[in-house]
């Protein structure tokens, strides 16, 4: 099944709809990665990892312990995901899908869109 994401005004024709978002918590400084899916009519959360806890970055109720990750799968729906871009972690978020990564939000700028292509945004 092919999709598109559309990442503020670059457009990801993906082979896979599967990809992963990753960053470094701004507060915290610890990691979190997370797995989702785009259909034509929104985002679906499949799973969450997070090396820790912290403000505001609670693993979800039932997240296991695994190598230091706090695993949990998925219990969102969105339609699109909004970004803010502070460019306070210096690195922002890497979307990785069909093999390729791509860092997004790095500097501090306007908030990022991350959307089925053919969701308004």
């Amino acid at each position: 099944m092919s999709a598109c994401l559309a990442i503020g005004a670059l457009a990801l024709h993906l082979s896979n709809p599967a990809f992963t978002l990753s960053w470094r918590h701004s507060v915290e400084k610890t990691e979190w990665e997370e797995s989702w899916t785009t259909a034509p009519d929104g985002l679906t959360l499949t799973q969450s990892r997070i090396k820790g806890s912290g403000a505001g970055m609670e693993p979800g109720p039932d997240a296991i312990l695994k190598d230091g990750w706090w695993i949990s799968s998925g219990h969102l729906r969105v339609p699109r995901m909004v970004l803010a871009a502070s460019g306070s972690t210096g690195v922002g978020w890497t979307l990785c899908a069909d093999g390729t990564c791509h860092t997004i939000g790095a500097a501090e700028g306007d908030p990022i869109i991350v959307a089925p292509c053919n969701m308004p945004l």
